[in-house]
C-alpha cells in the first residue's frame, strides 16, 4: 500500500522546485505507476520535477534526511521496470531538465541536461554537420538521462556502439545530495578508475546524472538502405549470418516478423511492408560514397541466396525513411495486438539466431501466447514481444513462465539476459543465470559504495 507524503515534507520540496512541480494528487500519480513495462505497476508517494543540478541536490538531501526512497525517472520509455516506484518512494523526474547547454563544434562535443530527447540532440547539431550516434527505436521520445542509465544502443549500434562509447563526462548527484563531476572536457579516464564508464549503465542505482557531456560524430557522406522480404524468419536469420560472415560491415541489420508487420501495416505507421511476408530485414550501409554500392550489391545477393522473395533499395531519403518506418514504429503498433507487452532483451551469438528464433516460436505455442519479434539481428540482440492482458492473472502467469524459458534458452546457447534495456525489476530474477554468488556480492558491494543505505532506485538489478 502506497504511503502518503506528509505535508511537511511536501512543503519542503515545493520550496525547492516550486508549487506546481511536486505532484501528490492520487489521480495524477497514476501516470507514473509504471514505465514502458506495464506488467508491473506501483503508485509512488509523490513526484518531484526539478530543473537544475542544485534543485536535484537539495531534493535528494531532503529525501536522504527523511529516509525516503528515491526512484529516478526520465521519459518512462524503459522496458525493464527500471523506473518502477516502490510504495515508499518518491520519483525524481528529469523531464523539465531539457536544455542543451552547449555545442562545441570544433571538439565535436555537446553538454546536455538529462531530459533532452535523444533525437533533439541530433536535430540541434545538424547545422554543424554533426550528429549523436546512439539511436534507440524510441529516440523520438526517450531522453539522454535514461539512455545513460541503461547504456542504450539502437539499430546502428552494430557499427557505432552504444551510449558508453559517447559519454565523456557527467555531473552526478549522489543519494545524499552530494554533487560530483566525473570525467569531462572530452577526456576519458587515463589515471585511476574509469568512473564515467562505471556509471553509464548503472540503472539509476548510483546517482542521478544532471549534466551529460557526449561525443558527436560528423554526418556520413552517403547511405544505402535495403529491405529484404522473406517467407520465414529462419531464412531472414540465415541472410544475417551470410551478410556478416561475408566480411561486410553494415551500420544496421534489423528484423521484424510477420506479427509485427501485420500490426504496423494496420496502424497509422503503415510502411508498405507486404502483410503476407514471414519476415522483413532492413540492412543499411553508410560512409564514403566509394564502395557503398558494391556493399549493397553483395548484401542483396546474400538476401536472395538465403531465400528473399524481394529486395527493395531506397533511392532517396524519403524512401529510406519509409523502409525504416516499419522497424522504428514497431513497438508503437503493438497496442493493436494486445493491451500489454513484455519486451525481452536477450542477446545470442548470430550463428544461433535461426534455432533460437524457431524455439521462441515453439515457446509461444506451448504457452498459448502471441509473440512478435523485432530485433537488432546484426549483433544478435533479440526483442521477443510477449503480448498479453495484465488483467488476466492466469495469462500473466504463463507470460512469466514463457519469459523465463526464453531467457534460459538464450543463456544456454552462449548469450546473456540483456543487450540494452537493462535488468531493472523484470530481469533481476534471471541474474543468477549469468552471475555466480561471488559475482553477485561484488555487484552489491559496488552499489553500496555509491548508495550505502540502498535508498536510490531500490529493488533494481540486485537486491
Amino acid at each position: 500500500m502506497t504511503q502518503t507524503l506528509t505535508s511537511r515534507v511536501a512543503d519542503r520540496l515545493r520550496a525547492i522546485v516550486g508549487e506546481d512541480q511536486v505532484i501528490t494528487n492520487p489521480d495524477r500519480l497514476v501516470a507514473y505507476e509504471s514505465d514502458g513495462l506495464t506488467a508491473y505497476r506501483v503508485v509512488p508517494r509523490a513526484v518531484v520535477l526539478p530543473e537544475t543540478t542544485d534543485q536535484v541536490s537539495e531534493v535528494l538531501r531532503v529525501m536522504h534526511g527523511e529516509g525516503i526512497e528515491v526512484v529516478p525517472r526520465g521519459a518512462g520509455t524503459g522496458l525493464s521496470g527500471g523506473a518502477l516506484p516502490t510504495p515508499d518512494s518518491v520519483i525524481v523526474g528529469t523531464a523539465r531538465m531539457n536544455r542543451i547547454l552547449s555545442i562545441d563544434e570544433q571538439n565535436r562535443l555537446a553538454k546536455v541536461q538529462p531530459g533532452v530527447v535523444n533525437a533533439r540532440l541530433t536535430e540541434a547539431t545538424a547545422p554543424y554537420g554533426l550528429y549523436y550516434a546512439p539511436d534507440p527505436a524510441s529516440q523520438s521520445t526517450c531522453t539522454l538521462g535514461g539512455n545513460v542509465a541503461e547504456n542504450s544502443g539502437g539499430p546502428h549500434c552494430l557499427k557505432y556502439g552504444v551510449t558508453s562509447r559517447y559519454v565523456t563526462g557527467l555531473t552526478v548527484v549522489m543519494a545524499d545530495g552530494e554533487v560530483v563531476r566525473l570525467g569531462g572536457a572530452g577526456l576519458e579516464a587515463v589515471h585511476g578508475l574509469d568512473l564515467v564508464g562505471l556509471f553509464v549503465g548503472s540503472e539509476g542505482c548510483f546517482g542521478i546524472a544532471t549534466e551529460i557531456e557526449v561525443r558527436l560524430l560528423p554526418k556520413v557522406e552517403s547511405i544505402r538502405t535495403l529491405l529484404g522480404i522473406f517467407d520465414t524468419m529462419e531464412a531472414a536469420g540465415h541472410a544475417v549470418t551470410d551478410i556478416i560472415g561475408s566480411g561486410l560491415m553494415p551500420a544496421a541489420v534489423e528484423i521484424v516478423d510477420n506479427a509485427t508487420i501485420v500490426a504496423v501495416e494496420a496502424s497509422v505507421f503503415s510502411a508498405g511492408y507486404p502483410v503476407d511476408a514471414g519476415a522483413a530485414l532492413v540492412v543499411e550501409f553508410d560512409g564514403t560514397e566509394a564502395g557503398l554500392d558494391d556493399d549493397a550489391d553483395r548484401a542483396e545477393q546474400c538476401c536472395l541466396s538465403a531465400g528473399a522473395t524481394k529486395v527493395i533499395r531506397a533511392t532517396s531519403d524519403e524512401e529510406r525513411i519509409a523502409l525504416w518506418k516499419g522497424r522504428k514504429k514497431a513497438f508503437g503498433a503493438m497496442g493493436r495486438i494486445a493491451p500489454d507487452l513484455l519486451v525481452q532483451d536477450a542477446t545470442v551469438p548470430r550463428t544461433r539466431l535461426p534455432e533460437v528464433l524457431a524455439r521462441i516460436t515453439e515457446i509461444g505455442r506451448e504457452y498459448d501466447l502471441k509473440i512478435a519479434n523485432v530485433f537488432h539481428a546484426g549483433d544478435g540482440n533479440l526483442h521477443p514481444n510477449i503480448l498479453f492482458d495484465r488483467q488476466n492473472q492466469e495469462e500473466l502467469e504463463r507470460v512469466e513462465k514463457a519469459s523465463r524459458e526464453i531467457m534460459t534458452l538464450c543463456v544456454s546457447v552462449g548469450g546473456t539476459i540483456t543487450g540494452e534495456h537493462g535488468v531493472g525489476v523484470d530481469k533481476r530474477a534471471y541474474m543468477p543465470l549469468v552471475y555466480n554468488e561471488v559475482e553477485m556480492d561484488m555487484l552489491r558491494s559496488v552499489r553500496r559504495v555509491f548508495d550505502p543505505d540502498g535508498r536510490l532506485n531500490p529493488g533494481k538489478v540486485v537486491q
